[in-house]
C-alpha cells in the first residue's frame, strides 16, 4: 500500500472510518518507512509490538462503530513529551533510557482519541536549538538536502512528516521550534496561544515560553490535531488557561475577502535573503488574489526580541534543568568525591555544550548585581513587545511574513557561532515572547530547491482565523503537497 504515506490526516482518517484500510496495515506501512529512512536521523525509539497493540486496539472500536476523527491515525512524538511506553531522553544522555510513570497531557489526549503512536522523535537537547544538531543521539538530515540541517528544536518531527515517515508528529515551540524547522522542510506547523496546551508532561526548557502543537502537511490537518490538543487542564498544569476546547475544523472554508494582513516593515528588511523575499511577497500576492487586503504595519522592537529572549529562556532553563543533579532521577558520574563534586561531574558529563551555556548565561543573568540589569529589563521589553502587536491588531487581522530569513543552511555550518542559530529566529521570538499563536504553512521554494515557509501570527485565540486563512491558500497553491525526491 504506497499510497498510503501519501495521504493527508484527513485523508487517511476517512479511510480508517470507511474500512478501507485498516489501522494494524497503516502503522505497519509507516513503522517500515520509518525503518527504511532510519538514516535520516528522524525516530530516536519505537517498539513495534506497543505499536501495533495500539493499532489493534483502534481497529476494534472502528469495528464497534466508533468514528472519531483521529481513530486509528499514526503519530509520532517528540521526544520532549514523556510516555509511558516509550523511552523519553528529551534529546539527552541526562536522561538516557528513562522511563516515565505517565503520559503528557497531550500525549494522553491524543492516544484516548484514538491516534497510534509510531514512536519518540528526535530534537534538540532539551529543545535548546534552532537546527536539530545538538541532540546527544546525532544530527537529523534534512529531507529536501540530506546535507543541510532540518530546522530545530523539532527537527525530527519536521523531517518525519516531510519525509511521509509519518502522517503528523507534535512538536514543541519556544522561540520558534514548531515554525521555523515547518518552514525549513517544507510543512505546515501550528503553536497556539500560550496555555492552551496543556504542558504538564513537557519537559521544561522555560517554562513561560514552552508550547505544544501540531505538525502535518496541510491546516486542515493542524486543525484536527489541535482540536484534540487543546483544552484545560488546570489540576496537572498552573500555565494552562481555562478556555474551552474548540473545534478547530469549523472555522476551515470561511471567506477571507476583506481580510487585513499585516506585514511588518522589519520582517522584509534588510538580513532577508533574496530567495526568502521572492517567495513570502508572491505568497502576499496570491492573498491578495483571494480578496485579502495587504496593509503595512510596523513591529519596532522586533531587534530587541533576541536579547530579550535569550535573557529569558536561559533564566529559566537554568533554573528548569537545576532538577537534573544525578540524586533522584538520570545520568550520575560513576565515579566522584563528595556531593559537590557529584553534582560537577554529573552535570559536566550529562549536559552537552550548548545547554550548558545557556544554563550558564541563566545563572549569569539571574545572579546578584545583575538580575535588575538584565532580567528584569528583559521582562520590560518582553511586555512593550506584546503592547507592538496589540497595536498591530488594529490595523490589521493577521500578520504574516517569512518564518525565517533564510531557507535551511548546510550541517555544521554554525558549528562554531551560535549566535548565528540564534538570529535565525529573529521572526518567530517576538510572537513567543508575547505569547500569541503562529504557525508556518509552505509558500515557494529558494535557493538550491529548499522549502520557504509563510508565518502567519494572529491575536490570542484567533488559531481558527489563523487555520482558515491557511488553508485557503492551501486551496489555492500546492506548495504543500510537493515532497522530496525519493519518498
Amino acid at each position: 500500500m504506497s499510497e498510503l504515506h501519501d495521504l493527508t490526516v484527513a485523508q487517511l482518517a476517512t479511510k480508517l472510518r470507511q474500512k478501507e484500510v485498516s489501522a494494524v496495515e497503516a502503522a505497519r506501512h509507516f513503522l517500515a518507512r520509518g525503518k527504511r529512512h532510519g538514516d535520516l536521523g528522524a525516530y530516536l525509539a519505537t517498539d513495534e509490538d506497543v505499536t501495533l497493540a495500539q493499532a489493534a486496539a483502534a481497529d476494534r472500536r472502528i469495528a464497534a462503530g466508533e468514528a472519531a476523527p483521529l481513530l486509528g491515525v499514526p503519530i509520532a512524538h517528540k521526544d520532549i513529551f514523556v510516555t509511558k511506553d516509550f523511552p523519553s531522553t528529551a534529546g539527552s544522555k541526562m536522561l538516557e533510557g528513562y522511563r516515565s510513570p505517565f503520559d503528557a497531557t497531550v500525549v494522553q489526549r491524543l492516544a484516548d482519541a484514538g491516534t497510534v503512536t509510531l514512536g519518540k522523535l528526535n530534537c534538540d537537547e532539551f529543545a535548546m536549538g534552532s537546527s536539530n544538531e545538538n541532540s546527544a543521539y546525532g544530527v537529523v538530515k534534512n529531507p529536501w538536502d540530506r546535507a543541510r540541517i532540518p530546522g530545530g528544536s523539532s527537527g525530527g518531527s519536521a523531517v518525519a512528516v516531510a519525509a511521509r515517515l509519518a502522517p503528523a508528529a507534535t512538536g514543541t515551540d519556544t522561540g520558534g521550534s514548531i515554525r521555523q524547522p515547518a518552514s525549513f522542510c517544507g510543512i505546515t506547523g501550528i503553536k497556539p496561544t500560550y496555555g492552551r496546551a496543556s504542558r504538564y508532561g513537557m519537559i521544561a526548557y522555560a517554562s513561560s515560553l514552552d508550547q505544544a502543537g501540531p505538525m502535518a502537511r496541510t491546516a486542515e490537518d493542524c486543525a484536527l490535531l489541535l482540536s484534540t490538543i487543546c483544552g484545560p487542564d488546570p489540576d496537572r498544569d498552573s500555565t494552562s488557561l481555562d478556555v474551552p476546547a474548540e473545534d478547530f475544523t469549523r472555522a476551515l472554508g470561511g471567506s477571507i475577502e476583506g481580510l487585513r494582513i499585516g506585514v511588518p516593515r522589519e520582517f522584509l528588511a534588510e538580513g532577508v535573503s533574496a530567495d526568502v523575499r521572492a517567495a513570502v511577497d508572491a505568497a502576499l500576492a496570491q492573498y491578495e488574489k483571494l480578496g485579502a487586503k495587504r496593509v503595512a504595519i510596523s513591529l519596532p522592537r522586533t531587534e530587541l526580541s533576541i536579547p530579550v529572549y535569550y535573557i529569558i529562556a536561559p533564566a529559566e532553563a537554568s533554573s528548569n534543568l537545576s532538577r537534573f543533579d544525578g540524586v533522584k532521577f538520570g545520568h550520575r558520574a560513576k565515579q566522584y568525591g563528595d556531593l559537590l563534586d557529584m553534582y560537577k561531574k554529573t552535570r559536566s558529563e550529562a549536559f552537552g555544550v550548548e545547554v550548558q551555556r545557556r544554563i550558564m548565561i541563566g545563572t549569569y543573568v539571574l545572579s546578584h548585581g545583575y538580575y535588575d540589569a538584565y532580567y528584569l529589563q528583559a521582562q520590560k521589553i518582553r511586555r512593550m513587545i506584546a503592547d507592538d502587536f496589540q497595536q498591530a491588531f488594529t490595523q490589521c487581522d493577521v500578520i504574516a511574513g517569512p518564518a525565517a530569513p533564510s531557507v535551511a543552511w548546510q550541517l555544521g555550518e554554525h558549528g562554531d557561532d551560535p549566535l548565528a542559530d540564534y538570529l535565525a529566529d529573529i521572526f518567530t521570538l517576538p510572537g513567543s515572547l508575547a505569547g500569541l499563536p503562529g504557525m508556518s504553512i509552505p509558500c515557494g521554494f529558494g535557493n538550491g530547491g529548499m522549502p520557504v515557509g509563510l508565518q502567519l501570527i494572529g491575536n490570542y485565540f484567533q488559531e481558527g482565523k489563523l487555520l482558515n486563512a491557511a488553508h485557503r491558500f492551501q486551496h489555492a497553491t500546492d506548495f504543500h503537497l510537493r515532497k522530496p525526491e525519493g519518498f
